[in-house]
């Protein structure tokens, strides 16, 4: 009987209701938010699910020996040995985001932009929230490579910013990537308030000329020409860029169909399981719940906000020296959140005008800023890295 007892009482008090704390509670309690905003109000529900139910993972108490992930290997101090650590290669070696950007690549349709070359500013100027959190950052004590690795949030691109975290920062991947992933996810909640305070009435109902379609040659040249010119420049950014632009050849070259299908649909989504469920597994109350984190959050929201402000102010400000005037709304979707932003501009535009369709002059500056956030990182690890 006293070793029934035993045998009991370890088994007690190995369970989780026995050792579940505070913040694993507080951190539960994120996972479910996230899948009921996923689920709920469908906000990047291909993210938010898989990252929610991967925080729900990594935030069931276990006993020693047991961790998904090892503290120890996310600190960089030992070899991957726990269940998840294997997956977490994929993040914290930087594997998974130039995957996504190979999907993105195949979905992405670039003849908005190649239309009009002029919009690829806006994605230029959305830019600026980049480098005003980096800013932040190093205001609030961050060291010079960990303020880059935060800046990037300012992108809304969450692939860039895990894969300049793992070069700069692997320490601060978990709450860089759930930060970046949240407001992606939040962008129908985030812009449209900003887009309303910076624009009148009239200057939301601007009606854009439908522009004139890119020809199959244009097409095709657009990715080869835009990687050896971004590269030039950024070399950094060549991983990202490459797979992007790869995956956008086989989607206009006409003889690569099969590769293009798959890299947009089978390919993409298992990058994304995988990514989702490793990053969630990393944020556990441990390791997530810390100043830095919450420094890190404060940041990515006001990132956002000043990328968003950023384009559309520069948009305003092009209609000053421009005939053919830019509905500003469009600015907005300068940052690299594809194509929710652009969705959000069409929203916007339409509820001040039903007739008014801006989705694809928004999706100009959308793609752009994919391509200004990748060179955005290129040039700060090229700065701040080694």
């Amino acid at each position: 009987m006293a070793d029934m007892g035993s045998i009991v009482q370890k088994f007690l008090a190995g369970t989780g209701f026995m050792n579940i704390g505070p913040g694993h509670v507080a951190m539960i309690a994120v996972g479910c938010a996230f899948i009921y905003l996923a689920i709920r109000k469908h906000y990047e529900p291909l993210l938010l699910v898989p990252i929610g139910f991967g925080i729900l993972l990594a935030n069931i108490p276990m006993p020693p020996g047991f961790e998904l992930i090892s503290k120890e290997f996310m600190a960089g101090t030992a070899p991957p040995h726990a269940v998840m650590d294997y997956l977490y290669l994929g993040v914290i070696k930087g594997f998974f985001p130039p995957l996504i950007f190979l999907g993105i690549g195949a979905l992405t349709d670039f003849s908005s932009l190649i239309a009009q070359p002029r919009l690829v500013l806006l994605g230029a100027a959305a830019q600026f929230g980049i480098f005003a959190t980096l800013a932040g950052a190093l205001a609030l004590g961050f060291t010079a490579p960990e303020a880059g690795a935060i800046g990037i949030i300012g992108g809304a691109d969450g692939p860039t910013s895990i894969f300049l975290a793992s070069r700069l920062a692997p320490h601060l991947i978990a709450p860089i990537a759930i930060a970046a992933y949240s407001y992606m996810a939040l962008v129908p909640v985030i812009q449209p308030p900003i887009m309303y305070l910076l624009t009148s009435k009239k200057e939301r109902q601007i009606k854009m000329p439908p522009a004139k379609s890119a020809s199959r040659l244009e097409r095709i040249l657009f990715p080869i020409a835009s990687f050896l010119i971004c590269t030039m420049i950024a070399p950094g950014a060549t991983v990202l860029l490459g797979m992007l632009f790869f995956g956008n050849l086989m989607r206009e070259c006409g003889v690569t169909d099969r590769l293009s299908n798959t890299a947009r649909t089978a390919f993409i989504d298992i990058v994304t399981i995988l990514l989702g469920v490793s990053v969630g597994a990393s944020a556990s109350a441990e390791m997530f719940l810390k100043p830095e984190s919450l420094k890190i959050f404060a940041l990515g929201a006001a990132s956002f906000a000043v990328a968003t402000a950023a384009g559309v102010l520069f948009a305003k400000g092009m209609n000053l020296f421009t005939k053919n005037k830019l509905n500003p709304l469009i600015g907005a979707a300068g940052v690299s959140a594809v194509p929710d932003s652009a969705r959000v501009v069409q929203m916007v535009g339409a509820r001040e005008d039903p007739s008014n369709f801006l989705l694809m002059h928004a999706m100009g500056p959308n793609v752009a800023g994919v391509i200004g956030s990748a060179i955005a990182a290129g040039v700060l690890w090229s700065l701040l890295g080694g």
